[in-house]
């Protein structure tokens, strides 16, 4: 924790102070125009707007003044929703409350004072919004930015003690050392990175990256050494968090400790059979980050309290607005298991807009076929809706759900539903302030988001931790330096989840993950999908190569219509009596147009029938598509993985597979070749020796390629001479 410095401020805080009053200015300037989904907070009474322009020492005047994360104000109203109605009286009721604070005698020195707590009129019932308006679309609105009383936090003497000890989360955020901190800082700018891999678990590779500066052995600052600290926790979430770090399993282990020592983590081994510890670990974590940072600042608030308003003290312990966990899924039933998760965790005593999240964001019946494989049951399982978002808030005894953005702790969102929100970048109701002080980030299933639109993921990384554009009644005396200084994503912790690594997945690690204690990259050794087909069936591997990148697309399209499309068509120019079967697998969808209208259009392939089937295909097309290729009059079907994604679709009728790229998910290429050619196999329907595989492939393929035929035989495959590969 930072010290506290009597006097006067140097120049530096004198400089963020300016920066206040000047964000402040234009919030004043704006006052009068509405909000963008809520009325303007022009309308609230003087006694209500942010404490921007007043003295700190005004806050510690009565005990209704609290600072918040957000270091924002809250308002007396504080328990209702922002899509509720505001209580009338409210306003004539809280000068009230503080004139009678005021007359009241001071406590005796050293005796502590007493807490207040909020009063509601026994069976005060909720207030329930009308009309049809979603919530979930309204970020801003008439209520404050959720400062917590002590009755809110339910912050005890005993667990502060407990948590003044140094450890990983007051290192991370409190304790700096300035001049260590810019470099390591420059040292990231500079991608000056020291790279080092260990085996975690026997047949995983944990590969840690750290600012080159955090080694160097001039430095005295705290950050050199990352393993004497220990971890503490919220008394409420010890036992749950000592499970996860003495779990039997290393990887377990290995990761908990990454994501609780507030380091970077890409899990790339998030298997639908492990999804209940991950999302209890993530929720653990989530939690305690929240819990101790408003404790932290309530603490601070209580000292502020206790000195002269004279003497001018430094608090720094808030950011700019009062979420600090984003986290992001596919869809609501994966948000509900999550939230399920952190209310088992939390235990609140109360559950505001508990059965209106029930029926939103869960599905009793099951429609799903017993035959589907159990990673698809755990994405699709339940209410598979992909277009959501959700703010909870966490009160000493009650969770909110369906809180305001400004005014929630976590927020729980789909890519979709969050880039609503944002709005486009030449939008002119661009929000994206409720993220400009995330602390912690987490993208679940990632494999899944990226078959949805992973343009969206990127977009809501692009907006993390910007200066906002407006106040949200800030309090910017307490605002951390780095926020100020424009410096939070690089003390911003990132975890993303998936189960298996993707270039796109890669690309956020290397340009969003900046964190200065450093990144962890935890992924298996594959032994290769080829290993688990147990099919004595030819698989035939063809390098594509290539000396421009942006050239790849062309090349393979024209390697494939020249030396694979001839050898799988031959015989096809006799008609019904010649080779049917052929599965054509084309991963991307404009790949698969260009394919299908060669198909179509090219002289060379006018006698051969096809089929398709892609995402995009009507039930009656796809039906049609599959009762053709079936009974041969169809003899070659194109067959889309994000159509096998969405739909796990088993194709009857394959005697044999070409795929013009390979499939991101390691699964799919056991389904199809395991499951499509394997039951043609076990039916006699073909001769397993004419059962054929051939894959194209290029050096831009190469985490694919690894789960497919092996950590080991990938890299012989990329360096060879040679081009093509027979597996049997």
């Amino acid at each position: 924790m930072a010290p506290f410095r009597r006097g006067k401020r140097d120049a530096k805080n004198r400089s963020h102070s300016q920066i206040g009053r000047a964000v402040a200015g234009r919030q004043k300037k704006s006052a009068s125009r509405s909000g963008k989904f809520g009325p303007s907070t022009a309308s609230n009474p003087p006694f209500q707007v942010s404490r921007v322009d007043e003295a700190v020492h005004d806050a510690s005047e009565t005990s209704d003044f609290d600072a918040s994360d957000s270091g924002s104000v809250e308002r007396a109203d504080d328990s209702l929703s922002l899509d509720e109605s505001s209580n009338s009286n409210a306003g004539c009721e809280k000068p009230y409350n503080v004139l009678l604070q005021t007359l009241k005698p001071e406590a005796p020195p050293g005796e502590p004072k007493r807490k207040r707590r909020k009063t509601e009129p026994i069976g005060t019932p909720l207030l329930v919004q009308s009309g049809p308006v979603d919530t979930n679309n309204a970020i801003e609105g008439g209520e404050g930015q959720g400062a917590p009383s002590e009755d809110d936090t339910g912050v005890e003497s005993a667990e502060e003690d407990n948590m003044e000890q140094p450890d990983f989360f007051s290192r991370h955020f409190s304790d700096h050392d300035e001049s260590e901190t810019a470099k390591s800082i420059q040292a990231i700018k500079d991608n000056l990175w020291v790279e080092e891999k260990t085996k975690v678990g026997g047949s995983f590779i944990a590969t840690r990256r750290r600012p080159r500066l955090l080694l160097d052995p001039e430095l005295s600052g705290h950050r050199k050494e990352l393993g004497v600290l220990g971890f503490k926790f919220k008394p409420k979430f010890e036992k749950a968090a000592q499970e996860l770090l003495s779990d039997p399993d290393d990887l377990t282990k290995q990761l908990a400790a990454s994501v609780f020592s507030y380091q970077d983590t890409l899990f790339a081994a998030r298997f639908s059979a492990d999804a209940q510890k991950v999302r209890r670990l993530a929720s653990v974590h989530a939690l305690n980050h929240i819990f101790r940072t408003r404790d932290k600042v309530l603490k601070n608030t209580a000292r502020l309290s206790k000195h002269d308003n004279d003497e001018e003290i430094e608090v720094r312990d808030q950011g700019f607005t009062r979420p600090k966990v984003l986290i992001i899924m596919p869809t609501r039933q994966s948000c509900f298991n999550m939230v399920d998760a952190i209310v088992a965790l939390c235990q609140p005593e109360q559950q505001e807009n508990k059965k209106r999240f029930q029926d939103s964001y869960t599905q009793v019946e099951d429609n799903l076929s017993a035959d589907k494989p159990e990673d698809f049951k755990d994405l699709f399982g339940g209410n598979d809706d992909d277009m959501f978002r959700l703010g909870l808030k966490f009160t000493r005894k009650t969770v909110k759900f369906f809180s305001q953005f400004y005014s929630s702790d976590i927020i729980l969102a789909s890519p979709l539903g969050l880039r609503t929100v944002l709005g486009g970048d030449k939008s002119k109701k661009q929000d994206y302030d409720f993220l400009s002080s995330i602390d912690v980030v987490i993208l679940d299933q990632s494999e899944a988001l990226l078959m949805q639109n992973w343009e969206h993921v990127e977009y809501v990384f692009d907006h993390l931790n910007l200066q906002p554009k407006e106040a949200h009644g800030c309090d910017f005396s307490r605002v951390r330096s780095w926020y100020l200084d424009g410096q939070a994503r690089y003390f911003r912790q990132t975890i993303l989840l998936s189960a298996f690594n993707f270039p796109s997945l890669n690309k956020l690690y290397t340009q969003h993950m900046l964190n200065l204690d450093g990144k962890v990259k935890i992924s298996p050794d594959y032994d290769g999908a080829i290993i688990k087909l147990g099919l004595p069936i030819k698989q035939t591997f063809s390098r594509l190569d290539f000396t421009d990148p942006t050239s790849e697309p062309d090349d393979r399209f024209n390697y494939f219509k020249s030396a694979i499309l001839p050898d799988l068509t031959k015989e096809s120019s006799q008609g019904l009596g010649g080779q049917q079967g052929i599965l054509l697998f084309v991963p991307l969808y404009a790949d698969f147009v260009r394919v299908r209208n060669h198909l179509a259009s090219s002289s060379s392939t006018q006698h051969v029938s096809f089929g398709s089937i892609s995402e995009y295909a009507s039930v009656k097309e796809v039906a049609r598509a599959r009762s053709h290729f079936l009974t041969g009059r169809h003899s070659v079907l194109l067959y889309t993985e994000r159509a096998h994604h969405f739909r796990r679709y088993h194709l009857k009728g394959v005697k044999r597979i070409a795929l013009y790229g390979l499939p991101e998910n390691p699964l799919f290429y056991l389904e199809i070749v395991g499951g499509f050619l394997g039951a043609s196999i076990s039916q006699a329907t073909v001769d397993s020796r004419r059962a054929i595989v051939r894959c194209l492939f290029s050096r831009l393929d190469l985490l694919k390629l690894e789960r497919i035929v092996g950590t080991k035989r990938c890299l012989a495959l990329l360096r060879e001479k040679g081009d093509t590969f027979d597996f049997i």
